[in-house]
């Protein structure tokens, strides 16, 4: 693993202390700011965790898990969607830091053939589409986990169908799901790894997040949140039977609150390793982040404190350094936000996608201004007051 280029960026970065931190709300503030929030944007469902110092000190949920009525409660399991990347990265750093995975070795060099030679299979991307295209061979973990491997979101949105790299890799960010998929693909058949045990020996069990699965366990059922849709339709929660690391969690907002202690305390991590994760990596030079491959903006237009980390979005703001990774389907909002000092974070999950336009208050209501890029992340999503 080589870390060794993070040492003088770390070292030059002022000391967390020295940033005033805002005092934090109580607990019936907090539950008064949701309650008002989901007036405001008629969100039906939602759950908050507050970190400080590390420490887990505020979980709540609040509304409705089904269309029946049911209460959303902090052991309900509710859908992590893209928040999965975070906790997949940093099973990845440990495979890392045991030696099994190196972040700038080529992929190519852990498969026991060239890529586009794999059969097509429905779990994975159609690698075949790359035949001619070499530029597959320069793929590393480093890129897929900072999105800057050249593909599309997911091969479905492309006109034809068909797998392609549109730019070489490790040059800008591009958000990508299906460069997920790849990096699973490669520990599954190159290192033979099954990835979704890994997560639950790695991550799940040592930080107690017993209601949490990258695939659909029928022990979830009594307990389980359906979702609401922009225009307020209701959405069963969907039973997801395979492994994807782009994208299969399911959790609740306690496990969640674990996690980003565990995450934010570098839990089975050495140092290197667990700044490494929320280190810049590389810049981020678009306006939004979807669509995915937007065109750049120009230099001076861009926002020279916004980078990607490994699974996460860094940036610099008031408070210093920190970080933040969003998650989102038509029936499913989340967002995890952290300032590096006094680990402090706020992870929220909405089983109602019309809670993302409070998201921008209510993290500025625990944990003060902290300069997270809601408007690269949301784009002309309207925000709640």
């Amino acid at each position: 693993m080589r870390l060794t280029r993070f040492a003088g960026l770390l070292a030059t970065l002022p000391l967390l202390t020295a940033w005033a931190q805002p005092a934090m709300p109580s607990g019936a503030a907090i539950d008064a700011e949701v309650a008002r929030l989901m007036r405001v944007t008629k969100a039906q469902g939602l759950a908050v965790a507050v970190v400080d110092e590390g420490r887990v000190t505020h979980v709540a949920a609040y509304g409705k898990r089904n269309a029946v009525g049911a209460p959303l409660q902090t052991d309900t399991v509710m859908y992590a969607a893209s928040l999965t990347k975070t906790v997949f990265a940093f099973t990845l750093m440990q495979l890392v830091e045991e030696g099994r995975l190196d972040l700038d070795r080529p992929l190519a060099a852990y498969l026991d053939r060239p890529l586009p030679d794999y059969p097509l299979d429905a779990r994975y991307g159609p690698w075949r589409d790359l035949a001619g295209d070499e530029r597959w061979r320069t793929l590393t973990a480093r890129m897929l986990l900072t999105h800057s491997g050249g593909f599309a979101n997911f091969v479905s949105l492309e006109p034809d169908r068909k797998l392609r790299i549109h730019f070489d890799p490790g040059t800008r960010y591009a958000y990508s799901g299906t460069g997920m998929t790849l990096l699973q693909f490669v520990l599954e058949r190159g290192l033979g790894l099954d990835v979704g045990a890994e997560m639950q020996r790695r991550v799940f069990e040592p930080l107690r997040m017993a209601r949490t699965a990258m695939t659909w366990r029928a022990d979830f059922r009594p307990n389980l949140a359906d979702g609401w849709t922009s225009d307020g339709q209701p959405r069963p929660h969907d039973e997801r039977r395979r492994v994807r690391v782009a994208g299969s969690m399911d959790t609740t907002i306690a496990d969640m609150a674990r996690m980003a202690a565990g995450y934010v305390n570098g839990q089975g991590l050495s140092a290197a390793g667990a700044a490494a994760l929320t280190s810049p990596q590389l810049p981020i030079t678009t306006a939004t982040q979807f669509p995915t491959l937007q065109a750049e903006l120009p230099p001076e237009q861009r926002r020279p404190d916004l980078a990607a980390g490994l699974g996460v979005v860094v940036f610099d703001g008031p408070q210093g350094p920190g970080f933040y990774k969003g998650g989102h389907d038509d029936a499913t909002g989340n967002t995890w936000v952290c300032v590096k000092a006094h680990k402090r974070c706020v992870v929220i999950l909405a089983n109602d996608v019309r809670a993302e336009a409070a998201f921008p208050r209510l993290v500025g209501f625990i944990l003060g201004e902290t300069g997270a890029p809601w408007r690269w992340e949301y784009g002309s999503l309207r925000f709640a007051d």
